[in-house]
């Protein structure tokens, strides 16, 4: 019976559905005598091809496919790379080995990609710092980073500094590095600069110093939707955690 009572419900939505969007007529015969299959169809067919453009559903897309096809891209990219062997291909290889987190083997692609088309490609090179940090090499990122020419973006300018600073963290610049985490804190969206920040200050054992940077983050966290939240949740549970700690101590 309960399930009697749902498949009526959902032919209840789906020609509710059918009836506002305006669809074929049609659809109405299929979703009342062919039931719970009907509304499957008509769900595949016509709702869910109005929502394909979002990009929740592109990310919840993509993530399907990384999860059933780890290697699909990297494979895509290197056949790409036999075929011919350009600049563009090696930079797509690069992003492959990247999202595969393989940073050390993307830095080497990236790096190949610059000398096969040297020039000003400020966004390779912005990619090299990055594989550079995350392979362990903060000092070469930073020594890439430092040699950026600056971009007509200054969101584009910010997410480098945002990178010089844990590179210069990492170096054990520490006082260069709160500076550019305070800089870009104030432009950058999100909370990640003020946690970097935060993180660094509490390091050091300025732990009141880092009490308004939180409170800052948890102010900025409010204001984001889920899917931007859930991009780094890590770090906000993190922020909130800290930040009770402080408050409470």
């Amino acid at each position: 019976m309960p399930f009697i009572g749902l498949s009526i419900l959902i032919q209840i939505l789906c020609a509710v559905h059918c009836v506002r969007a305006g669809r074929n007529s049609l659809w109405l015969m299929v979703i009342i005598f062919l039931s719970v299959p009907g509304c499957l169809a008509y769900a595949f067919f016509e709702i869910l091809p109005q929502y394909a453009g979002r990009r929740e559903v592109r990310a919840v897309k993509a993530a399907a496919v990384r999860r059933l096809d780890p290697e699909r891209e990297l494979r895509l990219a290197r056949e790409a790379l036999d075929l011919a062997d350009t600049a563009a291909n090696r930079i797509a290889l690069a992003d492959a080995l990247a999202d595969s987190e393989r940073w050390r083997e993307a830095a080497k692609a990236y790096g190949e990609a610059l000398r096969k088309a040297p020039g000003s490609d400020r966004a390779t090179r912005m990619k090299l710092a990055r594989a550079l940090f995350e392979s362990g090499e903060p000092a070469a990122a930073k020594r890439e980073i430092e040699a950026l020419e600056p971009s007509g973006s200054q969101t584009d300018n910010d997410r480098a500094s945002l990178l010089l600073a844990r590179s210069l963290e990492e170096c054990g610049e520490t006082d260069r590095a709160l500076a550019l985490y305070g800089d870009v804190g104030s432009r950058l969206a999100g909370g990640e600069a003020q946690c970097r920040q935060a993180a660094l200050l509490i390091a050091c054992g300025r732990r009141r110093e880092a009490l308004p940077l939180l409170v800052e983050v948890e102010a900025r966290a409010k204001r984001l939707d889920r899917f931007e939240r859930a991009r780094d949740p890590e770090m906000y549970d993190w922020a909130a955690r800290t930040l009770a700690e402080l408050r409470s101590a």
